[in-house]
């Protein structure tokens, strides 16, 4: 009997294009070096073309340089990529200490180091996810300045629009001698739009458009013109037998690559500066967000009250500061924060996470923000200190949050930290709603994988109620990476009984972590409080709305401040629950807190 297969669905191919691209980059990484035209390189590249991102738009569309997607990855990628024929991926090897160029990317905090014209170096520290970030990246833009080679040769030669374009690049003189050409003269720049267009497949305001996305990152870049030239250059050498492009892994890389080298360091540092303080035995609530939000909610309205008018919100008050002419009022707020409980703890593991430390037993209650809803006999009785952690990325943020929670070795004995909460806000794809609208998660599903992991959300839709922003509540999927997602896996995901809501990547590893810690190790409490609360950055469904059209600017303050606000009334502002002497005891013994049971963490909180 012949059994009929019915043929395989967009949403199945996409699947399987990102479990090969994943097995490619696995592979490469094990071998230690590829040619992007070469055997492998090609296979990585069929398989995004396969795949198709929604990020990288027109991408399979070969007529098309995909520009959206374009400014996107240079963001995210040392300035002057687009000249190097050799690209390392590197662990930290010192280089810090060289006196080459630190070059850190617009929007990734990561280092690179430029050797020569053709050579940039690539410091990894956050673990596989980086390096999936990195060579998806790399890979669309190789791909990208094929299409640029293609479109500058006429039958094998170079055609005039590209030969004008190298003129205007290398500063090389107008035919007539008469000025030398400038791209700041407008007639000059707009012959160069004409000329890029043409080599890009693009409309001439296409073009335009481009250009000033690239200008308004400043110095992160060296302009359209430039790198649409270069990306061309360096494929139309390769093609022509001038050299080959080249990717390499440093052995120290793959050797250090998943040991929480890195992790451990940052952790210990943290940990080491609780025990000195003598904050140890307070009660601690973590929270992952950006360095600014909690900083702003607790201290902006003191300083800024008499300034700008004790009538203004907090948020109200944060967009005045975000103002170029405010900075001195954005160092009088650090001043005062650093006087009345806070400090910072830059990095120096290599983790790019910086962190603060709040005493709450140095705040001013009375000056706060009546926006802050503080209980101040709980703040004096328990003195809570906070613990702000920046953002990790993907991978990373299990080594992160796994190292932090483990207990802290000290003269041949652990000491558990009294975490009393774990607040996460994060950015996601939303796949139900629109840019800036918030999602609160009740699990965490791991894309690729069989691993799920739900649990219970102290925040729901009530606590959101009264604030005019949309909240959709359901599992965030976490992805392996925010590039590899296209329409018919997300439509596969919001359609289907997953009840997902929208993608990031770092929920299920904060999750893994934070359950290896309380169900299996039990260095924290078994029931410790979670509140994940996640704001739209992009809807990777709706045209014109994913992470490439650009940033979310002020549209991003309210749902930043909504959720920090939520935060902190939580954690100053819940009840005195009277806990009884034994309980009292175990919670202050010097070796640290020890677990209650379910009933009595309940108690607690």
């Amino acid at each position: 009997m012949t059994i009929s297969v019915p043929p395989r669905t967009r949403a199945q191919e996409s699947r399987a294009a990102i479990e090969h691209i994943y097995v490619i980059m696995r592979h490469l990484f094990i071998r230690g070096h590829y040619k992007p035209d070469g055997t492998s390189g090609s296979a990585l590249r069929q398989a995004l073309l396969t795949l198709q991102p929604e990020i990288y738009g027109s991408i399979a569309d070969p007529e098309k340089v995909e520009l959206d997607g374009l400014v996107y990855v240079i963001d995210r990628l040392p300035r002057g990529i687009e000249k190097c024929r050799f690209v390392k991926l590197i662990a930290a090897e010192g280089y810090s200490q060289s006196g080459f160029e630190r070059i850190i990317p617009a929007k990734r905090r990561r280092n690179c180091y430029c050797i020569d014209q053709e050579t940039m170096l690539i410091e990894v520290t956050r673990g596989r996810s980086e390096i999936y970030d990195i060579l998806t990246h790399l890979t669309f833009m190789y791909i990208e300045a094929n299409k640029i080679r293609d479109h500058a040769l006429d039958e094998g030669r170079p055609s005039r629009e590209w030969l004008k374009l190298e003129e205007l690049v290398k500063g090389q003189e107008a035919a007539d001698a008469s000025r030398a050409l400038s791209l700041e003269d407008p007639e000059v720049r707009e012959q160069a739009f004409f000329y890029v267009s043409t080599l890009l497949g693009r409309t001439f305001e296409e073009t335009m458009s481009a250009y000033q996305r690239f200008r308004d990152a400043g110095a992160a870049n060296k302009g359209l013109f430039h790198i649409v030239y270069w990306l061309g250059q360096i494929a139309m050498a390769e093609t022509q037998g001038q050299g080959d492009r080249q990717i390499t892994f440093s052995s120290t890389l793959r050797e250090r690559l998943g040991h929480h080298i890195h992790g451990e360091q940052w952790a210990a540092d943290v940990k080491a500066f609780l025990w000195k303080q003598s904050l140890w035995q307070r009660p601690l609530h973590i929270i992952s967000a950006n360095l600014h939000s909690v900083t702003n909610c607790l201290f902006a309205y003191p300083v800024l009250k008499e300034r700008v008018g004790g009538e203004l919100s907090i948020e109200e008050m944060v967009r005045e500061l975000r103002q170029p002419e405010n900075e001195a009022l954005n160092q009088a707020i650090n001043a005062f924060a650093l006087n009345h409980g806070m400090t910072f703890l830059e990095d120096r593991a290599g983790t790019n996470i910086h962190v603060q430390i709040f005493d709450t037993a140095v705040l001013p209650l009375q000056q706060l923000s009546p926006e802050l809803q503080t209980n101040p006999g709980l703040v004096e009785q328990e003195k809570p200190v906070l613990l702000v952690m920046d953002y990790a990325f993907g991978e990373q943020a299990f080594e992160i949050m796994d190292e932090l929670l483990k207990p802290y070795k000290l003269d041949n004995q652990a000491h558990k930290l009294n975490v009393q909460s774990i607040s996460v806000m994060g950015k996601a794809g939303i796949l139900a709603g629109e840019k800036g609208d918030l999602m609160l998660p009740n699990a965490h599903i791991f894309e690729g994988t069989a691993d799920n992991y739900p649990f219970e959300n102290e925040l729901t839709c009530q606590d959101f109620k009264e604030d005019a922003i949309p909240v959709y509540e359901g599992a965030l999927v976490t992805v392996l990476g925010t590039s590899l997602q296209n329409a018919d896996i997300l439509n596969y995901f919001k359609s289907s009984s997953w009840n997902v809501i929208g993608l990031e990547m770092e929920g299920a590893h904060l999750q893994k972590a934070i359950q290896a810690a309380s169900k299996i190790r039990k260095s924290i409490h078994e029931n410790v409080t979670l509140r994940y609360v996640y704001y739209a950055s992009d809807n990777p469904l709706a045209t014109g709305h994913t992470l490439a059209s650009g940033s979310l600017g002020q549209l991003g303050l309210k749902p930043t401040y909504l959720i920090t606000l939520k935060f902190l009334n939580k954690i100053l502002g819940h009840p005195i629950v009277k806990t009884n002497r034994v309980d009292k005891e175990e919670r202050l013994d010097r070796n640290g807190p020890t677990l209650t049971s379910k009933a009595e963490t309940h108690s607690q909180h």
